[in-house]
């Protein structure tokens, strides 16, 4: 029944946006960093992931970002993102507002995206703020302006997210009639705020399901691939 009312929420919308968290990640291999199994060398990554350790530890931060890059390039958008990106063409779903920082979404296909939690697969320049190359940190390079080191774009614990991105996720799902929250365990602020923005019907998708529940019109638990390709199935 719940995927069938889905099913019919999507097709009666005529604004929807996703919203998505690491569990759309992890279903292509990729690891989610904030999970007791996903610990990286017994050390919270968010005492890694944050403006301290990029300012007074800088080569931990960097070996840190340089694993989760080189991780992702044995990953690829799963079947999900696929459907995601094909919703968007069909003129089903608007906007696809990400915490993931791997771009997947961009790579199946999806051209309304925006990344409240930046990307990894772009660096700048800590000090002076100019691009650098990928390449470049991945070896260990600094910045070829000021010589100052080299950092992903992605936020950082402690750092605010992009005001475009969020500007835009925002207004999009306060204007929407639909928005599906999908793979995010709706934990970390402020993106966890954005579903209740929303005056349109809000349906959670994820694998642990029970501490949000109350908290959506529908709640389907299960795989994400799964379950959108079930979705998918009856459009």
């Amino acid at each position: 029944m719940s995927i069938s009312t889905l099913k019919d929420w999507l097709l009666a919308s005529t604004n929807t946006v996703v919203l998505t968290g690491a569990g759309m990640s992890t279903e292509s291999g990729v690891p989610d960093f904030r999970s007791e199994s996903g610990w990286w060398r017994n050390i919270d990554p968010r005492t890694v992931a944050c403006v301290d350790a990029l300012e007074h530890n800088y080569p931990l931060f960097r070996e840190f970002y340089q694993m989760r890059i080189k991780a992702l390039a044995n990953c690829k958008p799963h079947a999900g993102h696929d459907i995601l990106a094909n919703w968007e063409l069909r003129g089903l779903v608007a906007l696809v507002a990400t915490q993931n920082v791997d771009r997947f979404h961009q790579l199946a296909g999806s051209e309304q995206v925006e990344e409240l939690h930046g990307n990894i697969q772009t660096v700048r320049c800590r000090e002076c703020g100019k691009p650098g190359q990928l390449g470049g940190f991945l070896a260990d390079a600094c910045c070829t302006y000021c010589s100052g080191p080299l950092r992903p774009n992605v936020v950082l614990f402690g750092e605010t997210l992009p005001e475009r991105a969020w500007t835009n996720s925002l207004r999009a799902i306060q204007q929407a009639d639909l928005v599906i929250v999908i793979g995010t365990s709706l934990e970390v602020y402020p993106v966890n705020q954005l579903p209740a923005m929303t005056r349109g019907k809000l349906v959670y998708i994820n694998l642990d399901v029970a501490q949000h529940a109350h908290d959506f019109d529908l709640v389907i638990q299960g795989k994400v691939g799964d379950v959108l390709a079930e979705v998918d199935g009856l459009l």
